[in-house]
């Protein structure tokens, strides 16, 4: 038996799984202290059931993305580039403002770094590093994000440069760009410090996850849901915490390719807060193929391409129903929704309102003019509708999968021929969390001068399995499930090529965590 878990903006679910059976589901608010919130979900879908024969925990969290959209709970980081000074474009050069005064600004350039095949552009300098070290100290910080140019294809400037700091200044705390992001520096290394900012918090979160479930008496092994639908450890989401960020919508998206049994769609998740629009491709997110932006910062790593609207479950509705969203009442909706017994109008009182749902008094929005019920819905599907529209690539009609909580108020859609509701959609994204995968990906540039095509493609696949198995993946079980090589002809004579390669496969059991 797996249990799956979604802590979202508003709800926070929970589904109990035996094999590919979903036993039962709940939902409960998201609390303020978000542990009540999972207490009250795992409760409520467990029943009289023994969570003691919980095998494994699967978790989705919407924690590390807030804190950066909002700027809160992050931490200083002193951002160290390794490349050729002075830089053009110093690190934390077109961020909010905001979001880098929370960080600090604390920015610094050493000589060092690679081309873009592997050789070295200049040693690393490594009394300046000491230097830069000392002022560290002085500044009192204990997050360090290192990036360094190229360093996917070669990382030894990023690891030398860890372990004189990790010498300088015991204690401290190093993100390597290279662990994370891809080619492209300075995408990897905005990636690298958010992770930093991030890491405190992680160690929180996740170290409050485990006590909520010992509490419960739940010794499962508990994994983290990362933003391409994989899994990863406790130890590795206190170390990327970044790497969970879009967790949410990627959860919803695997949970709406299991229910619905098709793997080649258009997802539409309707949340408490948003919705998220994205298309799948052989039972996972299509990703993004440019830079995503994270509370207004750019970065490069894996991300599925979702194009997310302010309308939700606790989405406001203003102007007499013409306007919903994008503001939401988000887990308050239990006390400030109309059928709740409180003052404001809702997503969700219109959808009682027109008999598309039966949650709380629906005599409260008996009054709700028709007009507004109407205006408002209208507005929904035709914004939803835009944004499908967007999200294809091609003119061809494919199936609409609709899932989350607030998804009934979507019955139809313009244009939209085929529109699936299946069983237990409103808790989709923790389905996704609980049959996640392990994954494995490399993102790497080749030289053709003693290889050719075929060789460097099969080399790239080869460690991508190889990543999934060392990840905890059942090495029987593992395939690949994307393959992209793009050749640099204005790099070395044309001899150039990039190599991307992912691999999934079948979570391991193991005893502990």
């Amino acid at each position: 038996m797996k249990l799956g878990i979604d802590v979202g903006g508003t709800n926070t679910d929970a589904v109990l799984l035996d094999g590919h059976a979903v036993l039962s589901s709940a939902k409960a608010p998201t609390s303020p202290d978000v542990t009540r919130g999972i207490v009250e979900a795992i409760q409520a879908a467990a029943g009289e059931r023994d969570l003691s024969r919980i095998e494994a925990v699967l978790i989705g969290t919407t924690h590390f993305i807030n804190a950066i959209t909002q700027a809160r709970g992050l931490t200083e980081v002193a951002a160290i580039r390794i490349a050729t000074p002075p830089q053009t474009l110093p690190p934390m050069v077109d961020w909010p403002a905001d979001l880098a005064r929370a960080l600090g600004r604390h920015v610094f350039v050493v000589r060092g770094g690679s081309q873009f095949d592997g050789r070295l552009l200049n040693p690393l300098d490594e009394d300046g590093l000491r230097e830069i070290a000392t002022e560290i100290r002085g500044l009192g910080l204990t997050q360090v994000a290192l990036s360094s140019v190229f360093s996917p294809v070669n990382g030894e400037a990023e690891e030398r440069a860890a372990v004189i700091l990790l010498e300088e200044l015991p204690g401290v705390s190093v993100t390597s760009s290279a662990e994370l992001g891809r080619i492209g520096i300075l995408e990897r290394e905005n990636a690298a410090i958010l992770n930093a900012a991030l890491r405190p918090l992680a160690e929180e979160v996740v170290g409050g996850f485990e006590r909520v479930l010992q509490d419960l008496g739940i010794a499962a092994p508990i994994y983290l849901s990362q933003n391409d639908g994989t899994l990863m450890s406790l130890d590795e989401a206190r170390r990327y915490p970044i790497r969970t960020i879009a967790s949410g919508p990627t959860n919803s998206m695997r949970g709406a390719a299991f229910l619905s049994g098709v793997e080649d769609t258009l997802v539409v998740d309707i949340g408490g807060t948003t919705a998220d629009i994205g298309v799948l491709r052989g039972g996972f997110p299509r990703e993004s193929t440019v830079a995503v932006s994270l509370g207004g910062v750019r970065s490069n790593f894996r991300m599925p391409d979702v194009l997310s609207l302010g309308i939700g479950g606790g989405s406001v509705v203003h102007d007499d129903g013409r306007r919903v969203g994008p503001d939401s009442v988000g887990y308050r909706l239990t006390s400030e929704a109309l059928v709740f017994g409180g003052d404001t109008l809702t997503l969700t009182d219109i959808a009682v309102a027109a008999g598309l749902a039966d949650i709380g008094d629906a005599s409260r929005v008996a009054d709700v003019p028709e007009s507004v019920v109407q205006a408002a819905l209208a507005d929904v599907r035709t914004r939803i509708g835009l944004a499908i529209d967007q999200a294809k690539l091609a003119a061809a009609d494919l199936p609409v999968v609709v899932v989350g909580g607030g998804g009934v108020v979507i019955d139809e859609l313009p244009g939209v021929t085929t529109l699936l509701r299946p069983a237990h959609s409103g808790v989709a994204n923790a389905v996704g969390a609980a049959f996640a995968q392990v994954g494995g990906e490399v993102d790497k540039i080749y030289t053709l001068a003693e290889m050719t095509r075929a060789q460097v493609v099969s080399d790239a696949r080869e460690e991508a399995v190889r990543r999934a198995v060392k990840a905890g993946a059942v090495p029987e079980t593992v395939r690949i499930v994307d393959t992209e090589d793009v050749p640099l002809t204005h790099m070395a004579g044309g001899t150039a090529l990039r190599v991307k390669a992912k691999a999934i496969g079948e979570l391991r059991r193991e005893e502990g965590n």
